[in-house]
């Protein structure tokens, strides 16, 4: 059995559905208000902040998938995330389960380095902090040899469906609300954005090879790594029209930040927005040439598909 932990969002939706198309039928659907995702699937509603609760999720299962999410607030991530890392990570020990820890890039600098997964951490603001020490948690527990665990790392997201990024909503939320789209500091920085499916269907391939185990991966990107201007004229010609846009200077999200929760929470990841922000993924690639990855092209296809189909 193959168990998803946190896995009602657009990551962990995916991930079940990879994993029923090409792996197994035996999938564990566990979330606060667990719901399947395929037929087949058994669920398992468990608030993982609850050590006895997050082993009994994982019992039984060969592979353990962490994709759990949080909303934005610092508060409540230190609260919960490092709790929840933890009994996962005892969960996995006591029942012998592989642990396959689905990470973002929050720990990292924001500044115009390549990012590779030998990139140090040096992360700036609360969240960033935490991400850090989520993943030395798992790091340590695979140097030490007492669990057999891998990280999968994604950049920005940028999707269908349940995505939630910050370009999903200045850029495709607002196509879809006919509304002037909004780009942060900078459309001139190149940029790397991953298409949320592909990092579902490249975490069920690394969780699924054995090899892959007691590494750091970067899941796969388009290598074109566009702007934002140049991500929105090739948007403009997909979806027929010239689709306008303002940098939204740095002030605009200060000033909002002293009214509103979510853009002061934003507030620790805007640096990215200053630089170049690429994200290496050669690793992955040399590993898996056969891997198809969705281009950007492709991608914004298919968000336009669904918005008008919806």
């Amino acid at each position: 059995m193959q168990t998803i932990l946190g896995a009602n969002g657009q990551i962990g939706e995916e991930l079940a559905r990879e994993l029923k198309r090409n792996y197994t039928s035996d999938i564990r659907i566990v979330s606060r208000k667990a719901k399947k995702v395929n037929d087949t699937d058994t669920v398992f509603s468990a608030d993982l902040t609850n050590k006895e609760k997050a082993i009994e999720a994982v019992k039984g299962s060969e592979i353990a998938y962490f994709t759990l999410g949080l909303p934005m607030d610092s508060d409540l991530w230190e609260k919960q995330f490092l709790l929840i890392t933890r009994n996962v990570i005892k969960a996995c020990k006591i029942n012998k389960t592989k642990l396959v820890f689905f990470d973002n890039t929050y720990m990292y600098p924001q500044d115009s380095r390549v990012l590779t997964e030998e990139t140090a951490f040096e992360p700036v603001g609360r969240k960033g902090k935490i991400r850090k020490e989520m993943a030395e948690m798992v790091l340590n527990e695979i140097k030490s040899g007492q669990l057999k665990a891998v990280i999968c790392r994604a950049p920005e997201f940028y999707g269908p469906a349940k995505t939630k990024s910050i370009t999903n909503t200045l850029i495709f939320n607002a196509i879809k609300g006919n509304k002037k789209l909004k780009v942060p500091l900078s459309d001139t920085k190149k940029r790397s954005l991953i298409w949320t499916p592909d990092a579902s269907r490249a975490t069920a391939l690394i969780g699924n090879t054995p090899d892959a185990y007691g590494q750091t991966w970067h899941l796969p990107v388009d290598e074109s790594h566009l702007n934002y201007k140049e991500f929105i004229t090739l948007a403009s010609e997909i979806y027929g029209r010239d689709l306008k846009y303002k940098v939204m200077p740095k002030f605009v999200f200060t000033v909002g930040a002293l009214f509103n929760k979510q853009a002061k929470e934003l507030q620790e990841l805007l640096p990215r927005y200053e630089h170049a922000n690429v994200f290496d993924d050669s690793k992955f690639r040399k590993r898996f040439p056969d891997f198809p990855v969705t281009s950007y092209r492709k991608g914004i296809e298919e968000i336009k598909k669904e918005q008008y189909s919806s």
